[in-house]
């Protein structure tokens, strides 16, 4: 791993050169921890409850859906500090969070996970897309992913602004539908593949989750700390909180892949989130599960029309931690407009995507269509071995093995 590093120039700008990439797929969580404990029988009460309150958006409406029974999900971490309604989260929360202040991390969409669930009942895969890779956002031109969101959400709060609409609230929600539906249809376009749901929770939403789980195991290969997201943890197995959590999975500096190490820490955190729902009798536990009902209501929107109960038919497994994880490959990294972009080969990741999760008959191994052989269950980020500053290798960033395993926990640095 090369030691060259550029050197910041704001509170933003605080990079390493391996990438960045913030949260953990903290959708999936809420949605597998809230959908999957509806498989216990006497919870249809409970789940009425949370189709009930959940929040909804039509983002969705109108789109193409996929075929043989499989669920594409996309699950979106924004980085606002500020709640559904676009209010200031509390100074106490926000305290907690070791976030900064609510006018930080506006609304870029951080996490982006695809996660894929086979009809057949088949393992689950997700697919994390690195927040900065360099792609067409329509009605805008080229820019990162993670700025589909903000930059449909502005406009749209511009227009009606312009219109003379002056119900803040108004303007929030109008916005934020415009929002889903511009990001919802950039990953889209990059991927190749039918988007059915979605899920967005923002940084509260994730506190609140790890919180109601009763805390995450995790496992570090080396002690950490870092004054910039609050993580300090010793080496090896530990539990974390909600605080300890967001820390962990928010750390960038001092790590030598900066974001895709970061993007291992969040596949980490959600095996061992996995794995905590699939042991700790989580779901046996009345006050837990209403405690993890609550935080969906709170934190979480989704689409409308969602049948939450098909889903938990489809999703059994994703509580037992068999969802494999494949973070997207990235080129080599650049600039534009004086921000640090992922250079990404566009027909490469539809392949890609097709490859893993196309028709089963659609190509025989040994075909160019089909995987030459089969992945394991846990693929952490790649970890290119060269500066943001050095040329690009010849060829995409290789994937390491995985991660030493302690009771099905991955560790990582």
């Amino acid at each position: 791993m090369s030691a060259h590093r550029r050197k910041p120039t704001t509170r933003t700008r605080h990079r390493h050169p391996s990438r960045r990439r913030r949260r953990p797929g903290r959708t999936l969580l809420v949605t597998g921890c809230a959908l999957v404990a509806l498989t216990g029988g006497g919870a249809w009460y409970l789940y009425r409850d949370l189709a009930a309150g959940i929040g909804s958006s039509k983002a969705l409406e109108g789109a193409e859906k996929s075929k043989f029974g499989d669920s594409n999900i996309l699950l979106m971490g924004l980085d606002s500090r500020r709640d559904q309604n676009g209010e200031k989260l509390p100074e106490e929360v926000l305290d907690k969070l070791h976030a900064g202040s609510s006018d930080i991390g506006g609304y870029n969409a951080n996490t982006l996970i695809l996660l894929h669930v086979p009809g057949d009942g088949s393992q689950a895969k997700a697919f994390s897309v690195p927040r900065d890779d360099f792609v067409d956002i329509p009605g805008h031109g080229k820019d990162k992913i993670k700025k589909a969101y903000g930059l449909a959400k502005k406009k749209k709060q511009e227009q009606l602004a312009a219109r003379g609409v002056k119900d803040g609230r108004l303007r929030e929600q109008a916005g934020r539908e415009a929002g889903r539906a511009a990001q919802i249809e950039t990953v889209r376009n990059f991927l190749g593949v039918p988007i059915d749901h979605f899920a967005e929770l923002n940084l509260a939403g994730f506190h609140h989750l790890a919180d109601a789980l009763g805390g995450v195991p995790v496992c570090l290969n080396k002690a950490v700390k870092d004054t910039y997201s609050g993580a300090d943890f010793p080496a090896g197995p530990q539990t974390l909180d909600g605080r300890q959590s967001l820390a962990f999975v928010r750390q960038r500096h001092g790590l030598d892949g900066g974001d895709l190490d970061r993007t291992k820490r969040q596949q980490a955190f959600l095996a061992g989130a996995a794995k905590k729902l699939n042991s700790a009798g989580t779901f046996a536990d009345p006050a837990k599960l209403i405690k993890l009902i609550d935080v969906a209501k709170q934190d979480v929107v989704t689409d409308e029309g969602w049948d939450l109960s098909a889903f938990v038919k489809q999703a059994k497994n994703l509580s037992g931690g068999k969802v494999r994880f494949t973070t997207l490959p990235v080129e080599r990294f650049g600039r534009n407009h004086g921000e640090d972009i992922n250079v990404v080969d566009d027909m490469k990741i539809k392949r890609l995507i097709a490859e893993q999760i196309g028709p089963k008959d659609s190509a025989a191994p040994g075909t160019p269509g089909a995987p030459s052989s089969p992945s394991p269950s846990f693929s952490p980020s790649p970890s290119p071995s060269f500066s943001r500053e050095a040329a690009p290798p010849p060829s995409s960033p290789s994937v390491p093995s995985a991660p030493q395993d302690v009771g099905g926990i991955p560790c990582v640095d």
